[in-house]
């Protein structure tokens, strides 16, 4: 029999593209979790193979319902649990906090409690769950105290959003399922991340589709940023659900933490210049503040020391940064030539 996975979140853009790698890389079947509203874009090229229930279903769950999520994990009881799904941008987590805890703090205990029932009602299901933190629990860290080898597994957290708070609860209760109820959960603290499909609330993604709308003409030559000299270290979104994947498959040990990053540091600032690079309108773009795109406070020095992760598992990462940002340039290229409209954000 085939193992199953589940992956909350699978319209998302890492919910995406695990699913094309768990499809392509093992004879998995995958269940996407997913709310009757969420848009289906990212997941667009996969509709058939569901539509086919060829070894791809899309199930109907919310985080704030907890019946559903009892019902989903009883329907598809999965050998793999992927916990991706989040309220996941953290400016927007300024003017919606409590909807953002709720959904990342509670929304995690939810489906933990849904997984701890089933394994209690059944004593042979023994799922391992990743779930997914962020590495914006660790904030925003003075100068002189970052480690020289970067932001390690054991910094203290200093989270600076409402987002990164719920990052840490959902950090933290990941780890107590696995110490309370002896349940296989492993966390990570993922660092940027990105490549096609990224949301446009974020800064690379919104040079991007700045930029390919300016190309096709459709606003002025001018690209919108907010704060450009925090440091961001790049990880390709495609060496990211491998990583998922190595997660949970290479000797998983209840209850450990991670962080996983990429090898490529830079401000925001030259990332802006690499995708201006790539623009035959390079010459013309100009670069302007918008004060509504900064955040009250910034996590700005987001260097990971990855060392434990990778002793680990083995992983490293294989996409270089300049071929993730010209894809998602390329991705935004694509859908404003399609004659998509896009809100100006």
């Amino acid at each position: 029999m085939r193992k199953k996975s589940l992956i909350t979140g699978i319209t998302g853009m890492v919910g995406s593209h695990l699913a094309d790698f768990l499809l392509a890389n093992t004879d998995w079947d995958v269940h996407g979790a997913c709310r009757w509203r969420s848009p289906l874009d990212n997941v667009s090229h996969l509709l058939d193979r569901a539509n086919k229930e060829d070894r791809l279903y899309f199930e109907y769950a919310d985080l704030n319902d907890q019946v559903s999520l009892i019902g989903l994990i009883n329907k598809v009881k999965p050998d793999y649990v992927f916990h991706l799904a989040a309220q996941s941008y953290p400016l927007t987590s300024f003017t919606a906090p409590i909807d953002t805890l709720n959904t990342n703090i509670l929304g995690t205990c939810r489906l933990m409690e849904a997984l701890r029932l089933a394994m209690e009602a059944d004593s042979s299901y023994k799922p391992v769950i990743h779930v997914c933190a962020s590495s914006e629990v660790f904030g925003k860290i003075p100068p002189e105290k970052k480690p020289k080898t970067g932001i390690h597994e054991e910094c203290p957290f200093h989270p600076a959003s409402p987002y990164a708070i719920s990052k840490v609860g959902t950090d933290l209760l990941g780890r107590y399922y696995a110490e309370a109820y002896g349940m296989t959960v492993m966390t990570t603290r993922m660092f940027t991340h990105t490549g096609p499909r990224r949301g446009d609330v974020f800064h690379e993604s919104t040079f991007a589709k700045q930029i390919a709308m300016i190309e096709a003409g459709l606003i002025d030559p001018k690209v919108m940023v907010g704060n450009l000299k925090s440091l961001r270290t790049y990880a390709d979104v495609r060496d990211a659900v491998r990583a998922y994947y190595m997660l949970v498959t290479v000797d998983p040990i209840p209850g450990e933490y991670y962080n996983i990053g990429g090898s490529y540091t830079c401000e925001v600032g030259d990332t802006l210049n690499t995708l201006i690079s790539y623009s035959p309108m390079r010459d013309k773009i100009e670069v302007v503040t918008d004060p509504a795109r900064l955040r009250p406070i910034d996590a700005d020095l987001q260097i990971p020391d990855c060392r434990k992760f990778k002793t680990h598992t083995g992983w490293e990462p294989q996409i270089p940064f300049e071929k993730t940002m010209y894809d998602l340039l390329d991705y935004w290229r694509k859908r404003v030539g399609k004659g998509e409209s896009f809100l100006t954000r």
